[in-house]
């Protein structure tokens, strides 16, 4: 059965919660709408996280991802969306979300967005 586009991520719990370590994804082909225009914008989507007790589980994540491709989503809201969700859903120490999108009208937009747990201080 084909895979859907989905807003569920799901979890598996951290290998090893006693230690700091980074994971990061990217995602080369991450697609949206304007929602001015309706046209598509392209971006490479960059997380960078330090898990706690959970790990994001991959296939869910490219198809939470995929969920945007006909969504109408500004830059800002869409790359602070994505940092919502994982933390909402992860509760990571750390985590940072980098929406690198394509020159449109000239303009080149990259959001960075971060999220660090209380009192931790990523290294």
């Amino acid at each position: 059965m084909p895979t859907s586009p989905s807003k569920s991520l799901d979890t598996f719990p951290n290998p090893n919660p006693e230690r700091d370590y980074e994971v990061r994804f990217e995602c080369p082909e991450f697609t949206c709408l304007c929602p001015k225009t309706g046209q598509p914008d392209f971006a490479t989507i960059r997380i960078r996280y330090i898990p706690d007790k959970l790990c994001v589980e991959l296939k869910s994540l490219k198809v939470y991802l995929w969920s945007y491709r006909n969504e109408g989503v500004f830059h800002e809201a869409v790359t602070n969306g994505i940092l919502n969700d994982l933390v909402a859903t992860i509760q990571p120490r750390f985590a940072e979300i980098e929406g690198d999108f394509f020159v449109r009208g000239g303009i080149h937009t990259v959001v960075t967005v971060r999220h660090r747990k209380p009192g931790f201080t990523p290294p």
